[in-house]
């Protein structure tokens, strides 16, 4: 496993290359306006970049969160972070819709105060511990990860919080514990689709240990310099940068050390398409469409491809060996 040690950087800065919203709705206009005034081609570069300001992180009235830049190499060192408002209104979190849109919509119902987070199973320490005693577990890191999403699909989120493996230590797993499970909050009350039949809830998922203690493996508290938003996972959410987006237990109330291999949500829905480990791999498409490439959210530019999918999100040289003599087409 190699780990580099990237310099520091002060802040997150977005360019003037990221589309902000209200330039992609005007596009067509645009569009007009340039053929109108015959400067396709290269004027219509200019034209366009004139009509494309920088869009400013604005992540809203929540707490900021303490924390230094990661000094872990993140694989994302020349790419452009994604826009907040792309980040926190372009979701997956079927218990608040289905649609990308209504878990911005609907997340305001989620209460996340006072919120309990509950470690058992094979460990010689099983806990309940509040979220302020979990975030005190280990300093605060902001880490820049890429995110890829099987509809094809990805982001780059400045996330905050500490390697998982600062929580395992604590709570002393027994040598039996093979797979750690995430058990995510499922409550009819506030979450308005739980109960429906897309998924079996709670949502369940699941770790190999030794990709549970991966440095890489995130346990989230905040994004973009604050709390996360409720829509994003709040309060508590795991991050697995290498692999496909639904493997990151958003809302976790339960983590549960077991020496069997955890049934997953997805899993259990359709295991022909979304396997246990579900690791980023081009080379293996979901039985109704290619992952060979994937659109980035926010670069929806006129001029803009789809990007080539990288093995393991790009994480290979740090993640690959876990996986060394496996069957990654067998064991997707």
């Amino acid at each position: 496993m190699l780990i580099r040690v990237a310099p520091p950087a002060a802040s997150v800065d977005l360019p003037s290359d990221i589309t902000p919203q209200s330039a992609y709705l005007n596009r067509r206009q645009l569009i007009a306006h340039s053929v109108a005034a015959g400067v396709l081609g290269s004027g219509l570069n200019a034209a366009w970049a004139q009509a494309t300001p920088a869009p400013t992180v604005a992540p809203g009235k929540l707490t900021p969160l303490t924390s230094k830049r990661s000094a872990l190499e993140n694989a994302v060192s020349n790419d452009v972070p994604t826009a907040y408002t792309y980040a926190s209104t372009y979701n997956n979190f079927y218990e608040f819709g289905t649609d990308k849109a209504e878990p911005a919509r609907n997340a305001h119902t989620l209460k996340t105060k006072p919120w309990t987070l509950e470690i058992e199973g094979m460990v010689k320490k099983p806990m309940q511990m509040g979220l302020e005693d979990a975030m005190k577990l280990a300093a605060m890191e902001e880490r820049i990860y890429r995110m890829r999403c099987v509809e094809g699909w990805s982001m780059v989120i400045p996330w905050i919080g500490f390697s998982l493996s600062e929580l395992i230590k604590h709570v002393e797993p027994t040598s039996n514990a093979k797979f750690v499970e995430f058990v995510t909050l499922a409550d009819p009350k506030t979450m308005p689709f739980v109960g429906s039949r897309v998924l079996q809830w709670p949502y369940v998922e699941g770790l190999r240990m030794d990709e549970a203690m991966h440095p890489l493996t995130l346990l989230t508290f905040g994004m973009y310099g604050e709390i996360l938003p409720n829509q994003n996972g709040a309060p508590i959410r795991l991050n697995v940068p290498w692999k496909y987006g639904f493997k990151n237990a958003k809302s976790i109330v339960k983590i549960r050390f077991t020496d069997k291999q955890p049934a997953t949500a997805w899993n259990k829905a359709a295991s022909h398409e979304y396997g246990f480990y579900s690791n980023v791999n081009p080379n293996v498409d979901h039985p109704r469409w290619s992952q060979s490439s994937e659109r980035r959210i926010g670069e929806d530019g006129l001029f803009n491809k789809k990007r080539k999918t990288l093995m393991f999100n790009g994480y290979e040289a740090q993640v690959a060996s876990l996986y060394s003599g496996m069957d990654l087409a067998k064991n997707f």
